[in-house]
């Protein structure tokens, strides 16, 4: 089995992909800063339901009355709908302080799921290397 034919893996691989062209989105909401009438534009989190359910989606049993019931499967990349625009004179929606917060956030998620994915890839490489 190819290693692109791991599902964490992959999907690692395109969140990683998500972050690097959200961060091409962001920079260019900075660049058009003075832009007149420019609108601040974002990406909408990737959804992995498909990937997670599998082709037998998997359920939490209770094997205790004391345990705790699921909660119900929220998608938690559901995308924020923020019409609240700060319009300058000039017509721009840019606000400087949110967009270097999102392209902060956007960083360190980045570097959270580059981290996972080379550990995955070293683990695999244990596994290989001790056969």
């Amino acid at each position: 089995m190819p290693i692109s034919d791991i599902p964490i893996l992959s999907m690692l691989r395109t969140r990683m992909e998500w972050h690097q062209e959200r961060q091409r989105v962001l920079a260019e909401n900075v660049a058009n800063a003075d832009t007149p009438n420019y609108r601040p534009r974002d990406l909408a989190p990737p959804n992995f339901e498909e990937a997670l359910a599998g082709p037998a989606a998997l359920t939490l049993t209770r094997t205790d009355p004391e345990h705790i019931a699921a909660a119900g499967s929220g998608s938690r990349f559901a995308a924020e709908r923020n019409l609240k625009y700060e319009v300058r004179p000039g017509g721009n929606a840019v606000n400087h302080e949110d967009e270097m917060m999102k392209v902060a956030s956007n960083q360190m998620d980045f570097d959270a799921v580059a981290d996972l994915y080379s550990r995955s890839l070293a683990l695999i490489k244990v596994a290989v290397d001790s056969k």
